[in-house]
């Protein structure tokens, strides 16, 4: 009777369809076999090791808001692929935590720093330059006590164990935390030698290291009027103190031997009467200062406004003169008589498949006024000044971004043209319509629906187009008339960001980022006016 019942059902459950069968393996494979089950196990507990050390590195460094982002994600991921149930969480959740991670962060940060003035000289918080300060004028105590030290190691981290000559107390501290009192050291013949969490150096990792561990200055209390203890030989330590006092309450900082004055003047930084800063100063919150800078400061507007004008001209040059370079190759090798066309094909995108920045470096041995080839063997040993000529550098940059773009367009237009139906150009032609007419009010309106938004891309891009001119031109020449910012005649304003983050004496990150707020705010309009433009195309479809 049983088997009897079984048949009945059997005979009963409807046949399952091919989506609900594929549904049902997807299922299976994520509830997992025995097999796909240790695999996960496997990842997670590296994904785990990972977190676990990003978390000891946190919280040693009192990073607190990050150290419980990194738990939050931890137990939610663990959480979500050990359910059986949260299939589609297992496929979106690392492509949103990459997400996440690397654009909006980068997003949020970016604007964050925008309205601060982060910079050369504004690093750090208040205590870390006000420690730093100290540090940079620290004088030995004459009648200092020998302190016996011992220096320890923690996650990349120099400390000292210090072991106090009058009554044996031992105590640790780093360049960052001042010196605390310890239970757990191990001490030989009235040294303390070891502690636990920290790794001691021997007398050849101090060799190895001995300039670190001269500069190396441990705060002796939290007062930092109070001095720090520094090693010369890893061994003995003194007390030093700086030739600076500060005053908390009051916001001063104050040159002893000078007896001059310094105050928080609320812009990150110890200033004189006379105007005179001390460095390093602090990272604060400065709100549109940057943004007011841009476009108040002469010798700030100045090369901004010159960089911006080039950049759309070098944007929309390059976009239009390699989409119709592209169009006019992809017309002829569409044509039906051309004999050889993958022959020719393959030459053509050859510039496309070479790594850019190697076209650009190459491009630019090339044009050397000197020696280049083109100079040297084409032109007879002439000597023009492809790159160092303001005009004929643009002129140069925009012809080898030309030949390093039209191969894409070449691509994209051969598709959609052969994409456009045989019956269109055969009905036109029977209703009398020329091959330029064709071309204009059949092809290319219909050509435009599919490039449209590849033209914005582009744009986009070129506007963004770093590569080519650092590799080409490095921004060169130089601007001579402009000491504001270290910008050059073919410089975009993606280069100019760089140049202001990252060369020079004086970095100003703060401000690069507020130039970067205004290249986002500037392609984001662009790219919403040109695609609600587009949609007028769509009705050709």
């Amino acid at each position: 009777m049983t088997d009897t019942l079984s048949t009945e059902t059997n005979e009963a459950a409807p046949p399952q369809t091919p989506r609900q069968r594929s549904a049902a393996r997807m299922a299976d494979a994520a509830g997992g076999s025995l097999r796909g089950l240790i695999a996960k196990i496997a990842l997670l507990a590296i994904v785990d090791a990972i977190a676990l050390y990003a978390a000891f590195v946190l919280f040693l460094h009192n990073e607190w808001l990050v150290l419980a982002l990194v738990v939050v994600v931890t137990a939610l991921v663990n959480w979500i692929y050990f359910s059986r149930r949260k299939i589609p969480a297992k496929y979106l959740a690392p492509g949103i935590i990459m997400l996440v991670l690397f654009q909006i962060f980068t997003l949020v940060y970016t604007g964050y720093i925008g309205f601060t003035n982060y910079g050369t000289g504004h690093n750090g918080s208040k205590d870390q330059a006000v420690a730093s300060l100290m540090r940079s004028s620290l004088v030995r105590v004459e009648d200092s006590p020998t302190y016996d030290v011992t220096v320890v190691e923690r996650v990349g981290e120099l400390g000292l164990l210090v072991t106090d000559p009058t009554d044996g107390d031992v105590s640790l501290g780093t360049a960052m935390k001042p010196l605390e009192a310890v239970d757990d050291a191990t001490v030989e013949g009235g040294k303390a030698v070891a502690v636990d969490g920290w790794t001691t150096l021997s007398f050849a990792e101090v060799l190895q290291r001995s300039n670190d561990i001269e500069a190396l200055a441990v705060p002796f209390s939290d007062d930092p009027n109070d001095g720090a203890i520094r090693t010369q030989d890893g061994q003995k330590g003194y007390l030093y103190v700086s030739t600076l006092e500060y005053d908390a309450a009051a916001g001063t900082m104050t040159d002893v031997t000078t007896g001059t004055v310094y105050t928080d003047t609320g812009e990150g930084a110890f200033v004189s009467a006379e105007g005179e800063e001390l460095l390093p100063g602090w990272q604060v919150f400065v709100g549109f200062d940057n943004f007011i800078r841009a476009v108040t400061d002469p010798t700030i507007r100045t090369p901004l406004l010159s960089v911006t004008i080039w950049t759309f001209v070098f944007a929309i040059v390059s976009v239009a003169s390699t989409f119709f370079l592209g169009l006019l190759l992809a017309l002829v090798f569409n044509h039906k008589g051309m004999r050889f066309k993958n022959v020719y094909r393959i030459m053509l995108i050859l510039p496309y498949a070479f790594p850019a920045f190697l076209g650009a470096l190459i491009w630019g041995g090339m044009m050397n006024e000197s020696f280049g080839f083109i100079n040297q063997v084409i032109f007879g040993g002439a000597d023009i000044p492809w790159l160092t000529d303001p005009w004929l550098a643009k002129v140069s940059v925009l012809l080898v971004n030309l030949w390093l773009g039209f191969p894409y367009m070449f691509l994209v237009c051969l598709g959609a043209l052969q994409g456009i139906p045989e019956d269109v150009n055969e009905a036109a032609v029977v209703d009398g319509a020329n091959p330029w007419q064709i071309f204009r009010r059949i092809k290319l309106p219909l050509l435009l629906v599919t490039v449209t938004p590849l033209l914005i891309a582009s744009f986009a891009f070129n506007f963004n187009n770093f590569n080519t001119i650092y590799m080409l031109t490095e921004g060169g020449p130089r601007m001579q008339d402009v000491s504001g910012l270290p910008v050059g005649h073919t410089d975009l304003l993606i280069s100019m960001v760089y140049k202001v983050a990252f060369t020079g004496e004086n970095r100003d990150y703060g401000l690069a980022s507020a130039f970067t707020i205004i290249i986002f705010i500037v392609v984001a309009v662009i790219a919403v006016i040109s695609f609600r433009k587009t949609k007028a195309l769509e009705e050709l479809n």
